[in-house]
């Protein structure tokens, strides 16, 4: 859903980096879970404050009430409970949802499987596994077909890319 940033000001807020479409979707969440994937030391914080501010958000978490607790939080990856989120139409899916599936160009070239995404403020960019990573922008223009019945991403897209 996001990451956090450096700590902003003395009290114990953080900078919030939102991957939603929306910068103040996580407003809707009184407790996020932070940790890295690398780890599984995820835990839960309850928001005491939380606004808008820029293009993310600042936001203080649990008891934290100090720049130098603030900071332990930098860099941790924010998220929710996949059953706390909305609900989506039939023709929708979350990016999360795309992960694991392969991608083939029109050709019907294997380039991989999508191993996540990446939020570049434009859009968002597919990190394609195979032979090699690719990172394919994800976009009408190029994903012509999102399959996940038949586990899989046509892209217009060259192999050589």
């Amino acid at each position: 859903m996001g990451h956090v940033g450096a700590p902003f000001g003395v009290k114990g807020w953080v900078k919030v980096h939102p991957y939603t479409e929306s910068q103040d979707t996580l407003l809707d969440y009184p407790a996020w879970w932070l940790g890295s994937e690398e780890k599984a030391d995820w835990r839960q914080f309850r928001v005491t404050e939380a606004v808008c501010q820029g293009k993310g958000l600042i936001a203080r978490l649990g008891d934290c009430a100090d720049r130098d607790a603030a900071g332990r939080f930098r860099g941790l990856q924010v998220g929710i409970w996949r059953s706390e989120l909305p609900a989506v139409d039939s023709d929708q899916l979350y990016l999360a949802d795309l992960e694991g599936l392969g991608v083939v160009t029109l050709r019907g070239e294997e380039l991989g499987v999508v191993k996540g995404f990446l939020e570049t403020g434009a859009n968002p960019v597919m990190a394609v596994t195979g032979e090699r990573e690719r990172l394919i922008p994800f976009v009408p223009a190029v994903v012509r077909k999102v399959d996940p019945e038949a586990g899989r991403i046509v892209v217009d897209w060259g192999a050589d890319f």
